[in-house]
């Protein structure tokens, strides 16, 4: 039996470096190497590539906080050219790609583009669907134009666009800041007076140029999974995100082994369970999804719902709610990664 070779991209420069190299560790482990050769390709924060043969390349995978690339391995790409020769031989070898960088620079389309320069197949979404669904403000126009119900917002490009008062005479108060195009709640900010509002605006610009000031939607965190091309399907099993902190941060995410409860099947009524499957498949089409994608919505006391965002490269960590729902829903992990990796050839036809 020929095996394929699986080039796995994890770390990069954004802030979710950590998250990466835990999410790709799980991965490896999970592919069966009756069928495929795996390869690590690891992206250092200051923007270096280091190439790797097993799971020793990742050190201290146990904690978000420690977990790094091993600095002993040479840098194969210091990012001054496109295509280095050091790493030529590695991505002629590969046979698909698995991107697992979250955030800027790996999530939002500039990889995958260089990925379809390359000609090489990738799993996940390609460079419209990723650049779409990391621009916040984009992707809520887009779904407000199909009827996908969201959040009330505003968008702002400097701090001076949009007072506090004006801000919550739009949308309310408590309000929540966010830069437009970052993941796992990096730079997000919930507030309540004037003050924070102030802070949070300079804690939001400071990572993006572009904010979302949007209302504060009282309502349980539900998540739902979606996988495919052409007819994408959704998860028949729902997931619900408790947090135990002010909302779902990224300490509690990652870094507060109490920082939230994952409950999983979540309790939704099958009917309205129904609907929001259907409304995250919706929104997959609209975006222009293919692969994956985990969609995140807000469930309110009276049942309805509204869509927050649509991560197309979700955590594939042991506490990633994007698996966990798939192999509540008899699909296990090695199953899960044979059918994305299916996809992404698909795509190359």
């Amino acid at each position: 039996m020929t095996r394929l070779t699986v080039g796995i991209l994890c770390g990069g420069t954004s802030g979710e470096h950590e998250v990466s190299l835990l999410s790709a560790f799980n991965i490896q482990q999970a592919l069966d190497r009756e069928k495929y050769e795996v390869v690590l390709v690891g992206i250092d924060k200051q923007g270096g590539w280091y190439l790797g043969r097993d799971a020793e390349f990742l050190i201290d995978v146990q904690d978000v906080r420690k977990v790094h690339l091993d600095s002993s391995v040479p840098v194969a790409h210091s990012g001054r050219e496109l295509v280095p020769s050091t790493l030529g031989d590695a991505i002629r070898e590969v046979d698909v790609f698995f991107p697992i960088t979250h955030g800027k620079l790996g999530e939002d389309g500039a990889l995958q583009g260089l990925l379809e320069l390359l000609g090489k197949p990738y799993v996940g979404c390609d460079v419209t669907g990723s650049a779409v669904c990391m621009d916040k403000d984009v992707s809520k126009r887009l779904l407000q134009a199909e009827g996908v119900p969201v959040a009330k917002f505003r968008t702002i490009r400097t701090p001076e666009d949009l007072g506090y008062h004006e801000a919550v005479a739009a949308l309310g108060t408590p309000l929540f800041v966010k830069p437009a195009r970052e993941g796992s709640s990096l730079g997000v900010s919930k507030v309540r007076n004037a003050e924070q509002y102030a802070q949070a605006l300079r804690t939001a610009f400071a990572l993006d140029r572009k904010v979302l000031v949007e209302e504060a939607v009282a309502g349980r965190e539900i998540e739902c999974a979606v996988l495919g091309n052409a007819h994408p399907e959704a998860a028949p099993v729902l997931g619900e995100i408790a947090p135990r902190h002010e909302f779902y941060s990224y300490e509690a995410k990652y870094v507060d082994e109490n920082g939230a409860e994952l409950i999983v099947p979540a309790p939704v009524d099958p009917e309205i369970a129904e609907q929001i499957r259907a409304t995250a498949v919706q929104a997959f089409k609209t975006t222009a999804c293919p692969g994956m994608a985990r969609v995140d919505f807000f469930l309110c006391e009276d049942n309805s719902f509204v869509l927050n965002e649509l991560n197309t490269l979700p955590g594939f960590t042991n506490i990633s709610m994007y698996p966990r729902l798939w192999i509540a829903s008899e699909v296990p992990y090695p199953e899960l990664l044979d059918r994305l990796i299916a996809l992404a050839l698909e795509t190359q036809r």
